[in-house]
Formats: structure tokens, C-alpha cells, sequence
């Protein structure tokens, strides 16, 4: 993709557009941070490792405010960077400057450096790092942030935190390519186009996202006659991640998520549409699916004592959500935790298109994202 490698003047009025003047000139000091919750907010689930900060799932990131003339950063590319014809399993990236986008790239090199900001006179920016595409393919980190003349704090907390826990919909599989009939790359994976994105930007809200493609409850995608047993999002709930990319030989999946760094308000599930390909109408498929939804929300309540959890489903189909229904009900009979609810999405209308292998288009994901924050307001009195 390789557009935006360009210098950002993007600070409005930030520009002076004096000339220097000649000898006794002071150049600017320069600082060089590793990016750590001392200097940057880390946006989701994100870890400091080998002085990288490792970003994994969708809209993982980092958000900071720079005070200075210059902001460079250097981003690190998995193994999976530079290997040949793999430019459809790169990791995708944005980064944005006072919330305008002003890099959005591919990372098909061990290290990228983008110059952000530049200007003559010191500025404020609010700087945005995001992880666009998903994780199972390629991760990528924030090595380093350089800027002149000033320094860097990390970014506000916002009100809210919410987390989704979710497959291809909530990785924004395709939202950038409409044409139905095309299949799955990085290229076209926009998290901040999916429903799960808009929500916690229309409440204001910090998220995580817990979402790979192809995955379910019980089964990840399937032709209906095996179940996909090595696609069981839950396992990896507990983990920084998934992927087939790795650091130095080291695995996303091999580290564990600590929980009690952050408590979200709000946990959103969204898993069965991969599931569905795999019950059918089969009776005893959908014991075991429900049965396992169940089980999950134990997992999910033992690492998040006091969040409220949201279950829902139907985007791309609705065939299971009485299950999700019944699993709700099950759970709270057996618990008395009344903090879980399910609510339907409507399933994507062809008036609105089709992305990727018919996954849902931005304006399908915004009218998710519509009911799905009036559900969150309702349930929370926000």
C-alpha cells in the first residue's frame, strides 16, 4: 500500500511558515521513548515485550499526546513481514493525528518509520496508533516513538470501557472490499468501520477487541460434517492473542492476559455465526453449542467479577440465537448472576450490500452499531 509514507503537517495553525535565521541556530533536543503506559495509553490488549509494545487483536494500539516539533514512529513487523507473497496477511495500520488519518499501511518490512507530525513552532497533537487488521495473520509492534522539541504523555481515559468478544464480523473482515464474491486480506480489514468500533466511539468508551476470523463457540467455519474444534474462541480469551506471525520464534499464544489491568464496564459477545456452519439443525450440535456457550460465561465472569455482559448475535444470520437465548437463561439459573442479557442484531439487509464473502458493509455495521449502543444505554443508564 505504501500511500502515506510521506511527511504528516497535519496540527492546523501549527505551521509557522517563517524562515530560520542563520548561525547560532538551536536545534531542537530529541527524545526517544519505548512506548509503556508511562508515556502512552495502550489501546486493547497490548504487551510490552523484548521493549516492543506487541499488538495483536483488531484495534489493538496506542493513543499519546505530543508536545513538540517533530513526532516519529517506528513500527515492528512479525515474521510473517517480509515473506514472499504473503501481501494479503501483512498487518494493516493507521495512525492519526488529531483524529485525521494520516497513515495507512502495510507492514511488509521487519521496521517501518513514519514521520506524523512536523513543525517550526512547538505544537499539541493528539496522536493515535491502530492495529486495523486482525490477529491470527500477522501481529506488529510500536518500538519506538522519537519526537524534537518536547515530549509525550499518554493519552486521557475515557468514560466507559467496553469489551468485544467476536469473529471475522467484529474483525471488520472485508468492509473494504464490496464485491461479495472476494475472499479474505489484511488489505481490506478496517476494525474502526466494524459495529463494535462505532459503539464504543458513540459512548464515548475505551474497548479491547477479543475477535478472530472463522471462529466460534464450539466449532470454527465448517463444511457441516466436522466440527473445527482448533477454532474455539475461548481458548484463546485468556491469551495477549492468536497467529501464525511471530517475534523471534515467540507466539502471541504464549502469553497470558492479566486481567486485573483493566475491568470493563461492559462485555459484549458475539459468537455463533461460525457455529451455525457447523450445527446445521442438528440436535445434539446445538446442546453442544449452547452447553458451551454456558461454560463461557463462566470463564468470562471468573476473570470479570463486575462487568455486565451482553450476548448477541444475528448479523449474518440469526439460526442460533434462541441458543444464545437459552444459554443466558441457563447460566443465570444456575449462577443467580443476573448481570448477563442477549439482544438480537438484525441480519444484514442486501439493501444495504455486501462486503467479502458476504460479510456485512460500513453502513451495515452502523446500523448495528445504532441498536447496540441504545442496548448498552438502556442496560447500563448511560
Amino acid at each position: 500500500m505504501n500511500i502515506y509514507k510521506l511527511l504528516a503537517l497535519v496540527c492546523a495553525g501549527a505551521i509557522s511558515m517563517g524562515m530560520s535565521g542563520c548561525g547560532g541556530a538551536k536545534e531542537d533536543p530529541v527524545k526517544t521513548y519505548i512506548p509503556s503506559s508511562e508515556n502512552v495509553k495502550p489501546l486493547g490488549r497490548t504487551m510490552l515485550t523484548d521493549d516492543m509494545l506487541w499488538l495483536a487483536f483488531s484495534g489493538s494500539g496506542a493513543e499519546f499526546t505530543v508536545n513538540g516539533t517533530k513526532a516519529e514512529i517506528v513500527i515492528a513487523g512479525d515474521d510473517s513481514a517480509e515473506k514472499p507473497d504473503n501481501e494479503d496477511n501483512q498487518a494493516r495500520i493507521a495512525v492519526y493525528v488529531n483524529g485525521e488519518r494520516v497513515v495507512d499501511d502495510m507492514i511488509d518490512h521487519a521496521e517501518e518509520t513514519y514521520t506524523v507530525f512536523e513543525s517550526e513552532t512547538p505544537a499539541e497533537c493528539d496522536i493515535k496508533i491502530v492495529k486495523l487488521s486482525e490477529t491470527a495473520m500477522s501481529t506488529c509492534a510500536v518500538k519506538s516513538i522519537t519526537v524534537e522539541g518536547g515530549e509525550i504523555k499518554p493519552g486521557e481515559k475515557k468514560e466507559h470501557f467496553i469489551e468485544f468478544v467476536g469473529d471475522s464480523i467484529t474483525c471488520g473482515y472485508g468492509v473494504d472490499d464490496e464485491v461479495k464474491e472476494h475472499h479474505f486480506s489484511t488489505k481490506t480489514e478496517d476494525v474502526t468501520k466494524t459495529y463494535a468500533y462505532k459503539t464504543a466511539e458513540a459512548l464515548n468508551a475505551d474497548y479491547s477487541m477479543v475477535s478472530i476470523s472463522g471462529y466460534g463457540i464450539i466449532s470454527g467455519y465448517s463444511d457441516g460434517k466436522k466440527k473445527v474444534s482448533n477454532q474455539q474462541l475461548p481458548k484463546y480469551y485468556n491469551k495477549l492473542g492468536f497467529s501464525y506471525g511471530t517475534f523471534g520464534g515467540k507466539r502471541v499464544d504464549s502469553e497470558k492476559w492479566d486481567f486485573t489491568g483493566y475491568t470493563p464496564d461492559v462485555i459484549v459477545v458475539n459468537l455463533g455465526t461460525n457455529d451455525e456452519s457447523y450445527t446445521k439443525n442438528k440436535e445434539d450440535r446445538i446442546k453442544d453449542y449452547t452447553d458451551s456457550y454456558v461454560e463461557f460465561l463462566k470463564t468470562i465472569r471468573s476473570n470479570n467479577p463486575d462487568s455486565q455482559i451482553i450476548c448477541t448475535l444475528g448479523i449474518m444470520g440469526n439460526g442460533l440465537y434462541p441458543s444464545v437465548e437459552q444459554a443466558v437463561q441457563t447460566y443465570t439459573e444456575e449462577t443467580g448472576d443476573t448481570k448477563v442479557c442477549a439482544m438480537p442484531f438484525d441480519v444484514q439487509s442486501p439493501d444495504d450490500g455486501y462486503a467479502a464473502d458476504w460479510h456485512p458493509t460500513d453502513a451495515t455495521h452502523t446500523k448495528a452499531a445504532e441498536k447496540l449502543t441504545a442496548e448498552i444505554k438502556s442496560v447500563m443508564g448511560w
